[in-house]
This record gives structure tokens, sequence and C-alpha cells, in this order.
């Protein structure tokens, strides 16, 4: 922790580079440079991206060993931000609102921390800087394109940090075995009939009554066909239907956002939510497109990985600064596809301003969102001891 302490100041320094530059996307040219630079005569062995601006690094320890992992997401969102921060963002509407600024200032100093000790390091640390989280699937893209690989062996473990500007106090961490984030879809639903007169609905077939039935079908269906214990959400976010008052439209279009939290409920309500909607369009004597787009996948942490993150958060940050998740989070991540492949850990790490309520701070994504330079020490110490802690478990 001394020595995470002892180099804040640069970490602060890039977070704030970061944050007041920020970009979306895949395509993260100037945080990429950002990153390299900060990575620059470091005992790295550093690769781009093909198809995203990710870097990938690879420290080998001095001595054999086996490969752990530590990720940090790189992009920012389309949020305007209001923060009134010295260092708020230069660009206009794009703001780093989820705190991936300091997920990769972070571990740009975890791997400062690590390379300093690759002498006696016993294995390999893989440095996964990623580019697109926010709806991408960026972390998918790196696999495929060998990130998992990057040290010659699959890792025996994956971490992964992420900042709250809410919800817990700075610098307390948390964290549960088992479904840590629910899986994320989308239902896109148009709902087609034929327009006419909105004097004379019987001479037309009105898209807009069928579509609000589907949509209260829909919240039926997730309280009558699934498990209360095994929960689906499905929360429809965009409705659109006609131009004026006295016309009936052609069609009905509808989003919805999908959440589950288990893989087998995540496949039954992929194929039971088009049928309902079709079939409830027929009932009207219309027809509905529906397409259903699979995005991320449930987040699932390994108990072992879990426990054996709660004891490196005791030795590296005191007692107390861990707490267990008494439930999954409703959000959703792209380190899941991580975790599919490689047993591992995601943790929650506080990083509200002390001076705020944790329960009402502006929570993430908000254009309000603070995160307290107090959690880079914190989160730079933690990435490296859990790498540090892991390659000598073996």
């Amino acid at each position: 922790m001394h020595d995470a302490i002892a180099i804040s100041g640069d970490i602060a320094e890039l977070r704030h580079a970061i944050h007041r530059d920020p970009e979306i996307g895949l395509d993260l040219p100037r945080t990429q440079r950002k990153v390299l630079d900060a990575l620059d005569g470091l005992p790295l062995e550093i690769s781009r991206g093909r198809s995203l601006s990710s870097v990938t690094a690879v420290l080998r320890g001095g001595k054999p060993g086996r490969t752990v992992l530590l990720r940090g997401d790189m992009d920012a969102l389309p949020v305007a931000e209001r923060t009134g921060l010295p260092y708020a963002s230069a660009v206009e509407g794009v703001m780093h609102a989820c705190g991936h600024d300091l997920h990769t200032a972070m571990l740009a100093g975890a791997a400062r921390l690590l390379s300093a000790r690759q002498p006696e390091l016993p294995g390999n640390v893989i440095f996964m800087f990623q580019p697109g989280e926010e709806g991408l699937g960026g972390a998918r893209q790196m696999i495929d394109e060998g990130v998992l690989d990057a040290a010659g062996e699959r890792p025996v473990a994956a971490f992964g940090l992420h900042v709250a500007s809410g919800l817990l106090p700075l610098g307390v961490s948390m964290s549960r075995p088992g479904t840590m984030m629910a899986a994320a879809d989308t239902l896109e639903v148009t709902v087609r009939g034929h327009g006419g007169h909105a004097s004379q609905p019987h001479r037309a077939a009105d898209p807009i009554p069928a579509a609000c039935e589907i949509v209260i079908a829909l919240q039926t269906m997730v309280t009558r066909r699934f498990d209360v214990f095994d929960p689906v959400v499905i929360t429809v976010g965009s409705f659109h239907a006609g131009t004026t008052d006295n016309v009936i439209p052609d069609e009905a279009r509808f989003e919805a956002t999908v959440r589950s939290f288990s893989a087998e409920a995540r496949a039954a309500v992929a194929a039971a939510a088009p049928t309902l909607v079709r079939q409830i369009a027929a009932a009207h004597g219309l027809t509905a497109e529906v397409q259903y787009v699979g995005n991320y996948p449930v987040t699932v942490n390994n108990a072992a990985e879990v426990a054996f993150a709660e004891q490196a958060i005791a030795g590296v940050l005191g007692e107390g600064r861990f707490v267990a998740a008494p439930n999954p989070i409703t959000g959703s991540e792209d380190f899941s596809y991580v975790l599919e492949q490689v047993p591992g850990a995601f943790i929650m790490l506080g990083a509200c301003p002390p001076d705020a309520d944790p329960a009402t701070a502006p929570f993430n994504h908000s254009a309000d969102a603070v995160f307290d330079d107090r959690a880079l020490a914190d989160g730079t110490a933690l990435y490296a001891e859990l790498a540090l802690r892991r390659l000598v478990a073996g």
C-alpha cells in the first residue's frame, strides 16, 4: 500500500488526463496513447488490438509460475458532464461517468508496482486495457484477438475492479460468489397494422392498443413464468407510434431491456418473450417483427476466487474493508466474457467522496457522478496485491 501511495500523484495525473479527454466506443486512440506512454520503460511485452484500440501488456516474472489477468476498461459515455471539477471533460457531450478513467489509471499503476518486483515475481501478469465496455463487447473482441493467451498459457485467475461513485463508502470493496451482475439483452418490437382515420378505427388495423397490451403482458409473463428466486426484469424504455392525434399509424415500435441472473432464465426469456409478442399481435389480426438481441451474459464470480480476494483486501487495505453483496447487481458487465473462460472475481470499490452520503450520492452514469481520487491508491494496491498473492498461491 505504501508503494501505491508513493506513486498516487502520478496515477491521479494520468486519471485526470484521461478524464479531461474522454473517448467513446472501440476506437480510443488518444486514450491508448496515454496508456502506452504510462507503460513506457517498464519490462512489458506490449501489443495493440487490431479491430479495437486495446492495449495488452504482459509482465513475465523472474521466477517460473502461472499467469494471472487484470483488466481495466477505458471507454467513456455520451453524457454531458456537470461536476464542475477542475479536470472535467473538455469534450462536449462525453464524460467518464462510469469511472473507467480510474480503472485505466489504477491498472497502469499496478503494472508499475509489479514491474518493480519483476525479479521475484513467480509467474506472469496480463494487463488487459479494454475499450468498448459500454455496450460494444470490447472484452469479447479482445478475447477473439488472443488476450487470454497473451502470456502463452491461459490465466489461472482473472480479476476486474469497478469503482462506484455511490452505494459504497470510499475505499470499501464489495463482491459475492456466484452471480455478481445480470445478463443484459434487448427486445426490439415493431407491431404492424394499417393506418386510417382515428374516428374510424374499425376501418384500420390499429397497432397501438396491441403494442400496449404486449407491454403489459410482458410484465405479467416475468412474474408468472419465472421463479421469484431466479427473476427476470423487462423494462420498456422506448415506445414510439404515430405523428398526430387523428391518424392511426401503420406501426408501433418499442424497445425493452431484459435482465436475467442465470443462464437458464436468460435462455428461457429469450424464447418466451418473442413468442408472446407474436401471439398477441396475431390475436389482434396484426403482425409483429421481433428482434431479440443478446448482449452481455451473466457475470459469475468463482467462489474460491472471491474468498481469496476477500483475504487479499484485508491484507492490503485492512480489516473491515470488504462487504459481501447481499444480492447481484442488476447492471451488466462484459468482463462476464472473461469469467466464462477463466475463474475469477469482479469486485466493486467505493470511490464516493467522503463528504457525500453513499446512499444518495449521484451514481455511475450520472452527469453529476464524482469519483474521489483517494480511491486510486486503494485500487492500484489491490490490483497488484491480487496478482502477487494469486501467483504465490500457484
